[in-house]
């Protein structure tokens, strides 16, 4: 199903993108190849490498599955994965359940939908592509009627955790959320509070999160396997950025 198609600044060259949901074995496909080729080939992350090159879980047959597509190419250029509140009842749980404790949020598992597994083709890094995304993601929500947007946010270790303790420190003082939203990890990331970085940059993802709205909901969680640390966040739908709900949900949610 097409969500919307819009021109957006693309690198390498001016681009027409398109919005939609994967409908076909062989779109989902396409997303979990994409999810291997910046996951496990760029980023280096072993833990998920197979012999088949897709990226994929017990999640995955799930879930909706959001594509950014290069009309020029026909490349998927983009994607994020989103679970519904219906459907989280046939997976016994949300993914980031894994990590976190979200015994608070028991009385709002209705009204929750759980994004994940975001990835843009490093050529397309500039803006449209992650835009598109989150205007996916809010027309998903009103779709469901959810009031709630949930997401795990990896943070690298590879600088020995200084960019997570100086990300959590900036966000717990400016966005945490309210106590009656807090979560708690499963294993804990270890903080320090040794004096920060000089130079430090908040991760892409983090950054589309607080640009919507949303807040961190605790302490980082420590994936191990992944050499990474895990920020809980959460954006309710009535934070969400006018730049991201005015543009492109007005009309657009079934284009």
């Amino acid at each position: 199903m097409r969500l919307m198609t819009v021109a957006a600044d693309a690198t390498p060259s001016f681009s027409k993108l398109s919005l939609s949901l994967a409908s076909t074995p062989k779109e989902v496909r396409e997303v979990q190849r994409l999810r291997y080729k910046v996951f496990v080939e760029a980023m280096g992350l072993s833990a998920l490498a197979n012999a088949d090159g897709l990226d994929q879980d017990e999640y995955d047959e799930y879930c909706d599955h959001l594509i950014v597509r290069d009309t020029r190419s026909l490349k998927v250029v983009g994607t994020y994965r989103v679970l519904s509140p219906r459907s989280v009842e046939k997976t016994g749980g949300f993914y980031s359940e894994k990590e976190f404790d979200m015994g608070r949020l028991g009385h709002l598992r209705s009204r929750i939908t759980e994004a994940g597994r975001a990835c843009i083709h490093p050529d397309y890094r500039s803006g449209g592509v992650i835009m598109m995304l989150w205007a996916g993601l809010a027309a998903c929500m009103r779709k469901e009627k959810s009031d709630f947007l949930i997401g795990c946010a990896s943070v690298s270790l590879a600088d020995n955790g200084n960019t997570i303790n100086a990300v959590y420190r900036k966000l717990a003082a400016e966005q945490i959320a309210p106590p009656e939203y807090r979560v708690t990890p499963h294993l804990p990331f270890p903080l320090h509070e040794d004096a920060l970085p000089e130079k430090w940059t908040v991760p892409p993802l983090i950054k589309g999160y607080l640009k919507s709205g949303a807040w961190v909901c605790g302490e980082p969680a420590w994936d191990p396997d992944f050499h990474s640390a895990d920020l809980f966040m959460m954006l309710p739908l009535e934070r969400l950025d006018s730049r991201y709900a005015r543009h492109y949900l007005k009309d657009k949610e079934a284009a």
